[in-house]
């Protein structure tokens, strides 16, 4: 289809407002269809593009930076996918968790006052539905901006156009985490945003200095040999921290599990499973793809910085008793997995990098749902006051059991092609070029598959097996708008772990050409 990767970056952000004056005007749920038919329309064209090969499109931008392109390869295009299929599943998963939330601040702000004896009483007031409805339509407006952000850096040939992109996604999600987290939301969204910026302006200034060496900011005019060696290193390393900022790696992590604990359900969903990991491919497309002479050398601190990653986000998950908390420091453990991958300079490992992003991404996309429900349905997110809820939500807890195995790793799961994949990798690169230092990380580094195994097995003991406590006798199963998106992702992730060559056909032979296997 013509102009196919403009209109699935595009449209979400030009249909925002419509989004924003449905739900002002109709409530929730037709700003949720509406919000729900543009991203399945839009991820379609991205799949269709996918299918029909690698999809290239190029515009005329301001000569000061060169071309605005579009380009959907091997690299691209898992991700691309991905991040609409999560975007397109949340949207459902959103009204009945964001229509509860909007309550709790209606009454928060208009309905609760203090008696004279220090209780407080919500006071009844009619206008609920149009607060409610007002900000569900800001809320989906947002999303889909939020959605075009993500989608519009994967796509990207332009070193501006990649920085304007990963820069424009900070915007809504600051929105929706300071006007709808939980705790200090506002003093959280505020850490997100100067983390996360701060982390932005680094990546700049690497892109500024290789554009201004070489005269252009195009993806294809980028040529290593053409950069002075001082200079090319440079700006590796502050593409390295600009990325390892937006992956949350040891050392750049600290704003992760404040910004995943205090954000709506739903947008820590997609802030794990889909946004993070855009840091890992900045990386392949920036530093492995664009200089790899420089990416040869960095690879072995990629590797163990990767290794310390894993083991700290695991053994950090092991101590939580908040689920979002647990769930956050398991995605800097999967982000180290990442690293530990692209660190292996392997075809194998690489691709075991890439579908690690796809199996994370179906898993801590069921998981974080779990705990939205477990929110919502029970109104705590304490490990400790949980409980045999296995007999009481059934379908949640099938699902959850899915998405633990997946990011485990356990067979017939995703998770499990992917760890294989990027081990063997790490493996053969130890083995042929006679490391005894990556013999030691890719030890170090199956030693931490156990602490994944272990703080997953804990959390799904402690919320679905044991004894129910009293306060949990009435407790019941959520929606089918909150269950069946658990349901797609657990599916999805068992048949991608069978077939994992949906990916793998696009993935593999892009690794390949990369490090000219």
């Amino acid at each position: 289809m013509e102009y196919a990767l403009l209109q699935a970056i595009f449209l979400p952000l030009l249909l925002s407002p419509v989004a924003y004056l449905i739900g002002k005007k109709a409530g929730p749920t037709p700003a949720m269809w509406f919000t729900f038919a543009v991203l399945l329309y839009v991820t379609v064209l991205i799949i269709t593009s996918a299918l029909s090969g690698t999809t290239e499109e190029h515009y005329p931008w301001t000569s000061l930076f060169g071309e605005f392109g579009l380009l959907l390869d091997g690299l691209a295009s898992p991700f691309a996918i991905i991040i609409y299929v999560l975007c397109t599943i949340l949207v459902l998963y959103s009204k009945p968790y964001m229509i509860h939330k909007f309550q709790e601040q209606f009454q928060e702000e208009r309905g609760v006052h203090v008696t004279a004896a220090g209780q407080t009483s919500v006071v009844e007031s009619s206008g609920v539905s149009e607060y409610i409805s007002a900000k569900s339509g800001l809320y989906f407006a947002l999303y889909l901006v939020f959605a075009m952000g993500m989608m519009g850096t994967v796509l990207s040939t332009n070193l501006i156009e990649f920085y304007l992109f990963f820069e424009f996604m900070l915007i809504p999600g600051f929105f929706l985490v300071a006007l709808w987290g939980d705790g200090p939301r506002r003093k959280i969204g505020i850490m997100f945003l100067l983390w996360t910026h701060a982390g932005a302006v680094v990546l700049l200034l690497g892109f500024l200095m290789i554009g201004l060496t070489i005269g252009s900011f195009d993806f294809a005019d980028i040529r290593e040999s053409e950069i002075p060696q001082d200079v090319v290193l440079l700006s590796a390393v502050a593409i390295t921290i600009g990325l390892g900022v937006k992956l949350a790696v040891f050392m750049f992590h600290i704003w992760l599990p404040y910004v995943h604990g205090s954000a709506p359900t739903p947008i820590s969903a997609l802030l794990s499973p889909a946004m993070i990991g855009i840091g890992a491919y900045g990386i392949f497309r920036l530093i492995v793809e664009f200089l790899p002479s420089t990416f040869a050398d960095l690879a072995i601190w990629f590797h163990i910085w990767g290794l310390v990653t894993m083991i700290y986000g695991g053994a950090m998950a092991l101590m939580q008793d908040d689920i979002k908390r647990l769930l956050a420091y398991s995605s800097i453990s999967q982000m180290g997995y990442l690293l530990f991958g692209i660190g292996s300079l392997s075809v194998l490992g690489l691709a075991g990098a890439e579908m690690m992003y796809v199996t994370h991404a179906l898993g801590k996309g069921i998981l974080f749902m779990m705990a939205g429900i477990i929110i919502l349905k029970v109104g705590t997110r304490s490990l400790s006051k949980l409980g045999g809820l296995a007999g009481k939500m059934p379908i949640t807890a099938v699902c959850a059991v899915i998405g633990a195995l997946t990011i485990a790793g356990v067979p017939p799961t995703s998770g499990f092609m992917g760890e294989w994949i990027l081990f063997y990798g790490a493996l053969e690169t130890a083995v042929e070029e006679g490391s005894m230092l990556r013999m030691v990380t890719f030890g170090l580094g199956l030693l931490a598959t156990v602490l994944t195994m272990s703080y997953m097995l804990w959390m799904l003991k402690r919320i679905f097996f044991g004894k129910t406590p009293e306060h949990l006798e009435n407790v019941k199963e959520a929606s089918w708008y909150m269950t069946a998106p658990m349901m797609v992702l657990a599916g999805f992730t068992i048949v991608v772990g069978i077939y994992p060559d949906i990916f793998l056909e696009k993935i593999i032979p892009y690794m390949s050409g990369v490090l000219g296997a």
